[in-house]
Order: C-alpha cells, then structure tokens, then sequence
C-alpha cells in the first residue's frame, strides 16, 4: 500500500466533530494572543514616536532659548567693544578702524541671528501648549530698537575724529554715553539687561520642561514595557502549560511508532487540534499494523514462489547445459570426420605431384586443384572448430606484448597466394617503427588473416587491396585512447546499406555477396569481430555498393612503459 493509500485511510478514520459546541481551537487562541501581542507593541511603538517627537521638540525650544540668550550677551560684549573704540579714537591712542568695522558686522550678524532665532522660537512655542504671545512681543521689540540703535550708531562711529585740544573731557564722555546708552528714549542697557534676564529665565524654563518630558517619557517606556513584557510572560505561561502535556504524549507516539510498536496508542484528551493528530497518529499505527500483517503474508508467498520458480529455472539450466554439451560433441566429432579425409587428400596430392608416370601439366593440374579443394575445406573446418568452442569472446587468449607488424605481415604473405589465384594485387603499408600491443600474436595473424581474406574474395580480378597499419593519437578532449589502426580496403562489390549491419551475425551473407561467391559460412566478419573484442579493439566497415568496401581494425596501443 502507498504512502497516499495510508494517508487517505487515516483521513477516512478522522473522528467527527461532536455537535456540543466546542471550545476554542488551539489554533485559534494562539493567533488572537498572538495578534494582540503585536498591537500592544505597534501601540508602543506609536506611542514611542510620539513621546520622541514631543521630547525633541522641548529640546529644540530650550536649544533656541539658549542660542538667543548668547546672542544678546555677544551683542551687549560687541556694543562695548565697539564704545571703547570710539574712546581711543577720540583720545587718539591708535584705534583701528578694521577692528570698527569687524565689530559693526558682528553687531550686525548677531541681530540677523536673533531675529531669526526669535522667529523659530515663535513657531516652536505655537506647536505646543506653553506659547507666551508677551514675550515674543518683548523679545521682538527689544530687537527692533537695538536694531535702530545700531543704524544709528554706525554713522556717529563712522563720523568719530579725534578731541580738539581744549575741549570739555566730560561734555565729551556725556555725549559718548548718550549715543551707546539711549537710542530713540530707550535706555538701551536697561534693554540688554532685561533682554539677557529673561532669555536666562527662559532658559531655566525650557530646561525644567525638557527634563520633566524626559522623566514623563521614561515612565511612559517603562510601563509600557513593563506591561508588555508581563503580557507576553502570562501568555508564555498559558500557552507552554496548554502544550506541555500534548505534545508530550504525541513524542511518545512518535517514538513508539520509531520502535516499531504499533500497538501503542495516544490517549485522547478535548477535541482540539492535538486530539485530531492524536487520532490520526492512532489511526495511522492501525494501518501500518494492518500493513505489516498483509506484507508478512505477501513475503512468505513470494518466498514459497521464488522457491520453486528457482527449481523451476535450475532444471532448464540443466538442459541447456546439457543441449551444449550435445552441440559441443556435435562440432568435435564433424571436425574430426572432416580432418580425416582432408589429411587423406593433401597427402595423395603431395604424393602424385612427386610422380612421373604421367605428364606434368597433367598432374599439376589435377593436384592443384585437390589442394585448393582441401584448403577451402580446411577453412571451413577451423570456421566449425571456433563455433565449437565455448564462444569465442571466452576463449583464452595467449597475452604479451607483441609487434603488430609481424603478424600482419604473416597474413599478408598468405593472402598474396589467394590473391595471385584471383588476379588481384595487395599493397601493404606498414609503418617503420614497431607497433607494440598486447594480444595473441596467432590469434591476431588469424584476424588479419579473415580481414585480407574477405578483400581478395570480394575483389574483381584486376583489382586491388590496400592494406595499411597506422598510429592514431588520443586527441585533446576524445574519449577515445590512442590505438592502432589497420585498414584493409578493396575495390570490391561492396555491401548494401541495409545489410551493412547484419554482416557480424554468424551465417549471414548479403544477397551481392551469394551471387558473386556461391561458396562460403558467412563466419568470417563475425570471428574476427569476437577476436577483435577479445583483444579489447573493434571492427567497423565502411563500404559503397558496387565500388569497395574498407574494413576498420581498431587495436588499444601498449603503454609507452610497456614497450
């Protein structure tokens, strides 16, 4: 049963829901407290924000009070300065007058400063609930008149010469002190005096204020948290005691069904979602016990099954076996009829051809022809004694390191004698350094032997075979290693398309092959692609109907440690 089928029993066996109203899910509980644990903290958070942005406006108001009170002091420093100056310059004791102008921009800059400060404390004091229209108001005036003072004061200082000798010192410092200390009936130090008081009051004020918003703000964050944390412990606490004992008793489920257990089952308790997992845990270890059961009984059949279908496939292993033995008897005893007569007729023909009863052309005639029959039957019996053999990709090969070209050229000295018979020509090229590889040197002049072969029998007469031996790199990136490679290539009839794959099957011949030669197995190409394959290379052809064939000996080369 899959895992799906399970799956679908235990939904089937679900329990049903009571229709008693039943109390909230789990699930649901979780969520909600859940939900109400992220607005209390979004709510903080808000009210966070709100607390920063009061307590950074009480900072600004009392940064302002602070700025315009240093303001006045620069400006009442500045005036002084510049009334000492006018004294050197009537007393002429060396003033500068750079040092007048600098101290008239300062005057100057100082007021540009507080008016605008005075400006942004207005705006400042209107966002909040501590607005004082009055001293705004004191502040403003104040500013305007220094700022009359200071136009006038500017042309009496620009104009300021130097005492005529004679004249009335204190008429003099009178004069001074009526241009630096009353400006349009205002006493203007009773005006920096009082100015200075009240921004220093103001100060006091807006610091007592940013202090009590900070310890306003701090109680606030406090409690906040304070709160939020007690929240979050209460509802820990709830929750961990609501699930302690669930889910303690579905861990000792799970581990008994990891143990294998399928007896044990979890007690219900509620109707909430662990006591629908209990449930289906419950189900789920009825099934797999169920399960269980039926796959003991399959196994057993299956095991009394194999049993006998094993009894069953030992005996037809016995008779296959012994149908080869009878095949392999088969073969030894026609090679050995076969042989026999064709050692008898060799050895007549080798005796008439020693004779002179008769005339020579006579018997040169009739023995070449007994000794091209017993060849032809020869081949044919060492075709029957291959096919005899256990196969022959199993035959024991005779392996060591030899020079490709000394078999090659044994074959080649043989199929010359074919090739004279049928008047085609074979032209070999064989490399000038050895060709080392590792195989049956007798089994290889055997494979280039049925190469060369097939080439003459399937050539026209005045035809010719080019048989060449060459050294194929492993190329960079080609799976395949390096090799030699033999190519024996005929200007023959060629191989039809369709047949050109089934020439490897043993007994096959093409319908071209049959009406050019009526004799032959069809053995050939399938022995030489098991002796190539034993030797670890491979045979492919590559031919054109009516113009040749070329055959295609591949050969792994002996490592260069080998050689």
């Amino acid at each position: 049963m899959t895992v799906r089928r399970v799956h679908l029993a235990f939904m089937q066996r679900m329990p049903v829901a009571p229709e008693n109203p039943a109390p909230m899910p789990f699930r649901q509980r979780l969520t909600i407290a859940l939900a109400l644990l992220a607005a209390a903290a979004v709510l903080e958070g808000v009210l966070a924000l709100w607390a920063l942005g009061v307590a950074d406006r009480q900072v600004q108001r009392g940064r302002v009070v602070s700025d315009i009170q240093l303001g006045f002091v620069e400006l009442s420093a500045s005036k002084q300065r510049l009334r000492t100056w006018v004294s050197q310059m009537q007393l002429d004791a060396g003033a500068d007058p750079a040092q007048r102008d600098r101290l008239q921009a300062d005057m100057r800059n100082t007021l540009e400063r507080l008016k605008h400060l005075a400006e942004r404390a207005r705006a400042l004091d209107g966002q909040g609930d501590a607005a004082d229209p009055v001293e705004h108001l004191q502040r403003l005036d104040a500013l305007e008149v220094l700022s009359l003072s200071l136009h006038d004061l500017q042309a009496a200082v620009d104009s300021a010469r130097p005492l005529v000798p004679g004249t009335d010192a204190r008429a003099a410092w009178a004069a001074l002190s009526q241009l630096f200390d009353i400006s349009r009936g205002r006493d203007l130090r009773s005006l920096l005096r009082e100015s200075i008081e009240r921004e220093s009051a103001a100060v006091v004020r807006e610091r007592a204020a940013a202090d009590a918003s900070l310890r306003w703000m701090r109680g606030l964050w406090l409690g906040a948290a304070a709160t939020l944390a007690l929240a979050a412990l209460l509802l820990g606490a709830h929750f961990t005691r609501a699930l302690r004992q669930p889910l303690a008793s579905l861990g000792e489920g799970a581990a008994a069904l990891q143990r294998g257990d399928l007896q044990h089952r979890i007690r219900i308790r509620g109707a909430d979602e662990f006591a629908a997992v209990a449930a289906s845990v419950n189900s789920m270890a009825a099934e797999l016990q169920q399960h269980r059961e039926r796959e003991a009984r399959a196994r057993h059949e299956l095991e009394a099954l194999v049993h006998a279908r094993t009894g069953e496939l030992q005996g037809a292993l016995e008779a296959l076996q012994q149908v080869d033995a009878r095949r392999r008897r088969l073969f030894a005893d026609i090679s050995h009829e076969l042989r026999t007569p064709t050692t008898a007729i060799r050895g007549e023909a080798e005796v008439t051809l020693r004779g002179a009863d008769k005339p020579l052309a006579d018997y040169k005639a009739a023995l070449q022809r007994i000794v091209a029959t017993s060849r032809d039957l020869a081949l044919v019996i060492d075709d029957l004694l291959t096919m005899a053999r256990s196969d022959i990709d199993a035959l024991a090969l005779n392996r060591q390191p030899t020079d490709l070209r000394q078999p090659l050229a044994e074959a080649l000295t043989q199929a010359r004698a074919l090739a004279y018979e049928r008047d085609v020509r074979i032209q070999a090229t064989l490399p000038p350094q050895p060709a080392p590889v590792t195989g049956d040197a007798a089994r290889l002049r055997q494979l280039a032997a049925l190469l060369l072969d097939n080439a003459v029998r399937y050539s026209h007469p005045g035809g010719v075979v080019q048989a060449t031996l060459a050294w194929q790199p492993a190329a960079a990136g080609d799976e395949e290693p390096a090799h030699w490679l033999l190519q024996v290539a005929d200007q023959g009839i060629g191989i039809a398309p369709l047949e050109l794959h089934r020439v490897f099957e043993r007994n096959f011949r093409g319908e071209a092959a049959r009406r050019h030669r009526a004799d032959g197995t069809g053995l050939g190409l399938g022995i030489g692609a098991a002796l190539a394959r034993a030797h670890g290379g491979q045979i492919t052809l590559q031919s054109q109907p009516g113009q040749g064939t070329t055959a295609l000996l591949r050969l792994p080369a002996l490592p260069k440690d080998n050689e």
